[in-house]
């Protein structure tokens, strides 16, 4: 874990949370248009769930894609949490209709029914950097959750594991531009979503793989 401490020189902030290393990564930048420095690596404590999006309510599964932050709960009885905007577009029209559930959020404790349990004492000084963000104007903190960290050797690992789920794999795919982009610029990817849930990258800079 890095202690956050150059937060104070970086007005706004966004997250990276990688399930299969489990780990949440927190980014800040001196404008939303970047590029962006790491502040903090945070373990996740809990995250219930396997490899894959959120489809319905109650399959426990951790939502993959692109969020932002737009709930701060100071009071919450997992001690202190960040909601994530899920059901997202790309959710709603991938998942399963009226039962997609709701309440995803980043916060303390150490169980998790679909979020990202931290424990109390992680959960503070993420809390704090996300209120800090929003009180300097920030509005939509970003929120980035990948299957794993999607590098090449990772990406032939999951089509070799996940070869009889090509929904899983065409869904990754659409991920991947995002992750790669940001590991080579450091600007934070900005996706539009299709008619089929999936994420494309009009004005996407990257090229290639590595």
């Amino acid at each position: 874990m890095v202690s956050p401490t150059v937060a104070p020189r970086l007005p706004v902030i966004a997250f990276r949370a990688f399930k299969a290393e489990r780990e949440l990564e927190i980014w800040g930048a001196r404008s939303a248009r970047g590029p962006y420095t790491k502040i903090a690596t945070y373990r996740i404590a809990a995250m219930s769930g396997s490899l894959g999006p959120k489809l319905r309510e109650g399959d426990l599964q951790v939502p993959e894609g692109f969020y932002r932050i737009d709930r701060f709960n100071p009071h919450s009885r997992f001690h202190l949490s960040l909601g994530l905007n899920y059901p997202n577009s790309s959710d709603r029209k991938r998942g399963q209709a009226g039962n997609l559930g709701e309440d995803i959020f980043i916060h303390g404790n150490h169980v998790s029914a679909g979020c990202m349990a931290m424990t109390d004492p992680i959960i503070e000084p993420i809390f704090k950097l996300a209120l800090a963000a929003k009180s300097r104007g920030e509005k939509n903190i970003p929120v980035s959750v990948f299957p794993c960290r999607l590098t090449d050797s990772n990406w032939r690992k999951l089509n070799q594991e996940y070869a009889t789920r090509p929904d899983l794999l065409a869904f990754w795919s659409s991920l991947r531009p995002g992750y790669l982009s940001f590991e080579q610029t450091r600007l934070w990817p900005r996706p539009h979503v299709d008619a089929r849930g999936m994420y494309v990258w009009p004005d996407l800079k990257h090229s290639g793989t590595r």
